[in-house]
């Protein structure tokens, strides 16, 4: 089945645009009007991903996400009329994956989300081939997009994932801030470097708070690596 967006904006005709855009690329598209009506659908379950307005009046998008994040790492990808880089870190750092500001290309909204959902490991094609990396009470599984320390399941959006994934399938290697860029955004992405800074932060704190000290460590001047014990492939 092909994959099932909600789009979540209190603009008509903006739904109307991203919807018409994500159907003429085979996706299938679900639109709401606000943060309630979001909430509710989210609920209910069966979406791969939600391209989410942060300017809405009753539960703007950053409430809607603090509230999903809660219990899911489901993909957000946000809309915005603002482009202070504020926004996009905090934007970021509450769990979302990506962010397009207003005016947008469709075109260039749907090869967003689309990037996301390959990422993530919703996109239409083959199954990807099963791995495991294993470093010491960590394990990542690519195909069950599971993250485990010891007991604990951690619950990781998908640039997050994305990021462990690239530092335990290379253990041993010192990743610049533009080496991880690459890795969760693809080529020819550019965010700031705080936003990498973010999400490094973020997963530290979700191991912290399972017990996990020193998963990544930062290698001054260079960028990050990973932490403390190296990493195998099971």
């Amino acid at each position: 089945m092909a994959p099932r967006i909600l789009v979540v904006d209190d603009e008509p005709h903006i739904r109307d645009v991203i919807c018409f855009a994500l159907e003429r690329a085979g996706l299938i598209s679900t639109a709401v009007r606000n943060g309630t009506e979001a909430m509710a659908a989210f609920r209910r379950g069966n979406i791969d991903l939600i391209i989410l307005d942060i300017g809405m009046p009753d539960m703007d998008g950053l409430d809607v996400c603090r509230q999903i994040r809660k219990t899911s790492g489901l993909p957000i990808l946000f809309l915005s009329a603002r482009d202070e880089e504020i926004d996009k870190v905090l934007g970021l750092e509450i769990g979302g994956d990506d962010y397009v500001t207003k005016p947008f290309s469709p075109r260039e909204l749907v090869a967003r989300v689309k990037a996301i959902l390959k990422r993530s490991g919703n996109e239409a094609g083959p199954e990807r081939r099963r791995a495991i990396f294993v470093a010491g009470e960590l394990s990542l599984d690519r195909q069950g997009r599971t993250v485990m320390f010891g007991d604990s399941a951690i619950s990781m959006t998908v640039l997050e994932f994305a990021i462990l994934d690239a530092l335990l399938s290379r253990p041993d290697m010192v990743f610049s801030r533009e080496r991880l860029m690459e890795a969760a955004y693809g080529a020819g992405t550019y965010v700031a470097d705080r936003t990498i800074d973010s999400h490094i932060r973020n997963i530290r704190a979700k191991f912290l708070a399972a017990g996990g000290q020193g998963i990544i460590a930062t290698v001054h001047g260079i960028g990050f690596k990973l932490g403390r014990e190296s990493g195998r492939k099971a």
